[in-house]
């Protein structure tokens, strides 16, 4: 298994008079499917090391619970003889219920401890407070267990605020949890999570984050996160952009993923070579990366800007720290500049606007400033529009008439708006 890269200017030609010039740059990260000769394959050639981190507190009691507890028998019925396992379940304490271990099989449609952790699972109760930190503590720790050649993703689930824990805890134990190429996927239930912390905790743990509105919802979100999970193929990558020529990246958010979802990313340097982590890389969805570069006067000709590299893993041969061939990317300086915008490029600028914006919209509201909340909601759904994202558009301008209604945006309403902002919807997901 080998990573593509490919990349685009937001116009590759440049003014050879100008002083300065602002481009973005957006790197395309997928990786290439092994052919198959003489069949077609039906099964991952990666096991992967699964753990489930489940909320048991009180307030799951009743739908929530039961729900999430088919949704989980569901997806573990998807694993293959050679995956691994654990659940863990935690209130205002963690509590390891199943511990990580090999689906074991002679035959693919027999998992002889299928039923054992089907009961396992069938008599957690819900009570307690909610202790967020100490689940994910507990799921690294059994995580690790199985990582050697393995795809290792946590599932977290909870319903409410991290009363009984730590938030910054939780993002160091996030950030722990990828320098281990572990990865945190973050569900959110109902309408009280947090949605500030849980987002956090997957941004940081280079996982995705879901929204579970009703417990109807459950089997769809947790089939969906694996749905993504089964396509990874490569781990812990890093991006590494050698900055050339004076080129040099913008100061302040200089570097965001936009699809699958949008992501503000940290940067580290090494001299004049900028390293961001991508994390898992996949086979049908591309990780796009946007960068915001700042160009010094250059003379005409095509002259290499950057230098392009991907550093990962490859778990289905247990080796490490693999480096892709460099690639330079290049402008096209111009003596007499005619302008080309690349239109994809373009759109995923329009994808950061919408993101960005819908963020200025939600602290201005926090701030009281409901008329600039108003404003930057418009902006946000006109972006929307601009890069044919129409659902999104929907519940932004929803927001606004509700706004401007007098009315208060309500728990869920935020919630949508925020997930909206983060990522394209499906066309079957609903809009209100």
């Amino acid at each position: 298994m080998k990573v593509g890269l490919e990349f685009a200017l937001s116009d590759r030609h440049v003014d050879a008079q100008q002083d300065n010039s602002q481009r973005q740059v957006a790197i395309s990260v997928f990786a290439l499917p092994e052919p198959v000769v003489g069949a077609i394959a039906t099964h991952r050639a990666i096991p992967l090391n699964l753990c489930l981190v489940l909320d048991h507190s009180g307030s799951m009691r009743g739908a929530a619970m039961d729900t999430v507890k088919q949704a989980a028998k569901e997806l573990i019925h998807r694993l293959q003889p050679g995956d691994r396992i654990t659940i863990v379940g935690f209130d205002h304490e963690a509590k390891v219920i199943v511990p990580n271990q090999t689906m074991v099989s002679d035959r693919p449609e027999v998992i002889e401890n299928l039923a054992w952790i089907e009961t396992q699972l069938s008599q957690i109760a819900a009570v307690g407070g909610t202790n967020i930190d100490a689940g994910i503590k507990a799921g690294i720790e059994e995580l690790a267990k199985g990582k050697k050649d393995t795809i290792s993703q946590l599932l977290l689930l909870t319903d409410g605020e991290n009363e009984h824990g730590n938030n910054d805890r939780c993002l160091k134990l996030a950030e722990l949890a990828t320098s281990y190429a572990m990865t945190i996927n973050s569900l959110g239930f109902g309408d009280r999570w947090n949605q500030d912390i849980l987002e956090q905790i997957a941004d940081a743990g280079g996982g995705a984050l879901a929204h579970i509105a009703t417990p109807a919802q459950a089997s769809a979100e947790f089939a969906k996160l694996f749905d993504r999970v089964e396509t990874i193929s490569l781990t812990n990558a890093y991006l590494h952009l050698q900055l050339q020529n004076g080129t040099r990246l913008a100061e302040l958010k200089p570097v965001a993923q936009v699809s699958p979802d949008t992501i503000e990313l940290p940067v580290m340097y090494e001299g004049d070579t900028a390293i961001v982590r991508l994390g898992d890389i996949m086979v049908d969805t591309p990780r796009v990366i946007l960068a915001n570069l700042y160009l010094p006067q250059l003379p005409a000709g095509e002259p290499t800007i950057a230098q392009l590299q991907l550093c990962y893993d490859n778990p289905a041969t247990g080796e490490q720290r693999l480096l892709s061939a460099p690639m330079p990317l290049q402008a096209s300086v111009q003596t007499t500049y005619a302008a080309t915008p690349n239109p994809e490029v373009q759109t995923h600028i329009l994808a950061l606007a919408k993101y960005r914006q819908t963020q200025i919209a939600e602290q201005k509201l926090a701030g009281g400033d409901r008329q600039g909340a108003v404003t930057m909601l418009q902006t946000a759904a006109q972006t929307a529009l601009q890069m044919g994202d129409q659902q999104a558009a929907a519940v932004l301008q929803g927001n606004v008439t509700q706004l401007q209604s007098g009315a208060e945006l309500s728990e869920a309403m935020q919630k949508r708006t925020r997930m909206v902002a983060k990522t394209l919807l499906q066309a079957s997901e609903p809009t209100g």
